[in-house]
């Protein structure tokens, strides 16, 4: 189990290391007519958005993860 979760939190320090892309076809193609300093802004303001309910999520599997293991 240390293993699992040693790995998870290399992938999640790593991941924003390279450049994220968080756009779908619609995003794309809007952000291609705005422009690149508009784009970058989009792309960092869809980015923002996703946070929330990610660290949400990491909030609640990690009560879970712990309430399990002191069973």
């Amino acid at each position: 189990m240390k293993k699992i979760f040693y790995l998870m939190m290399t992938v999640a320090m790593l991941l924003p290391a390279g450049q994220l892309m968080a756009q779908c076809s619609l995003c794309t193609k809007t952000a291609q007519q705005l422009g690149e300093g508009p784009a970058k802004g989009l792309n960092n303001g869809i980015l923002m958005l996703a946070a929330a309910p990610l660290a949400l999520g990491l909030f609640l599997g990690i009560r879970w993860w712990r309430s399990q293991r002191a069973q």
